[in-house]
This record gives structure tokens, C-alpha cells and sequence, in this order.
């Protein structure tokens, strides 16, 4: 099974819906918060070549942010990544 990284920051609404969603489906998440922990926010510009959060990864796929998550999801692509 993939895992799912979520780069995400303390006040983020968007990172928080992602979470709720990911929590909706029984997936648990590895995340990574950018405020606190140092290096972190270059690592997810690095992979994903963005500055905004949430930054969401299966495996090494960059999903891209919550909009992007909830799409793949309402056309069934989500849990079949995970496989």
C-alpha cells in the first residue's frame, strides 16, 4: 500500500478538509507540518515545485493540494492509488 504525505501548516483550512477526507476513508496520513519543522517547507517546494499547502504524495505521485484530492476522489481514484 502507497502512503500518503500531507505537507501541511497549523492554520490551513484546506489542509485541514484534506485530513478530514483522508480520515473519511480510513487512510491514515504521514504529515509534515512546514511551520514547525525546519527544512520541511523547501523539501515539499522541492518535490512538488509549490509554496502553497496542503502538498498531498502517494507514494512519490504529487497529487497536487485539496481540490486536486477531493476530485480524485469523487471519480474513484484515490483508493485505487493506494493499492
Amino acid at each position: 500500500m502507497n502512503t500518503v504525505t500531507l505537507y501541511t501548516t497549523d492554520t490551513c483550512p484546506y489542509c485541514r478538509n484534506a485530513k478530514i477526507l483522508l480520515a473519511s476513508r480510513g487512510i491514515a496520513a504521514q504529515e509534515i507540518n512546514v511551520q514547525s519543522e525546519p527544512g520541511k517547507f523547501e523539501e515539499m517546494l522541492g518535490r512538488s515545485g509549490r509554496r502553497s499547502v496542503p502538498q498531498i504524495f502517494i507514494g512519490d505521485v504529487h497529487v497536487g493540494g485539496f481540490d486536486e484530492l477531493a476530485k480524485l476522489d469523487r471519480q474513484g481514484g484515490l483508493m485505487s492509488m493506494l493499492a
